[in-house]
């Protein structure tokens, strides 16, 4: 049995809040060390990106970034530890949801996976007619 996928956002305050494409988001960014980089390896436009960033800055006290200008290479952008801190808290939270929501809806999953097979089953009958 397939467990179920499990996506939620957490809303801190009014317009506040950290979800799961803040956080991948933040992922890339730790990983290649820049904003437009980590924008380009998860499909994300630069303005798009910047706009979570700069909302993730007006959400903490704590910086979840900092970024460094000019230099031989150019900038970049590093993941802070109080960022790493909250990818780790989020991933951590996620997999205690996903894990809570397969045994809750474990007598449910059955149905639903035979559901979306003859949905799929029928709509590849629907094209070869």
């Amino acid at each position: 049995m397939a467990a179920p996928i499990v996506r939620f956002r957490i809303d801190l305050a009014e317009h506040s809040s950290v979800g799961p494409g803040k956080i991948c988001l933040l992922e890339a960014i730790r990983d290649c060390g820049s904003l437009s980089q980590g924008a380009r390896n998860i499909g994300m436009s630069y303005r798009r990106a910047w706009l979570l960033v700069e909302s993730l800055k007006q959400s903490f006290r704590e910086p979840v970034t900092v970024a460094s200008t000019g230099g031989k290479d150019g900038g970049g952008m590093l993941v802070t530890e109080f960022g790493d801190a909250l990818i780790k808290n989020y991933r951590e939270l996620e997999r205690d949801f996903a894990t809570l929501a397969a045994r809750r809806l474990h007598a449910i999953i059955p149905t639903v996976i035979r559901h979306s097979k003859s949905v799929a089953k029928t709509s590849v009958r629907t094209k070869i007619e």
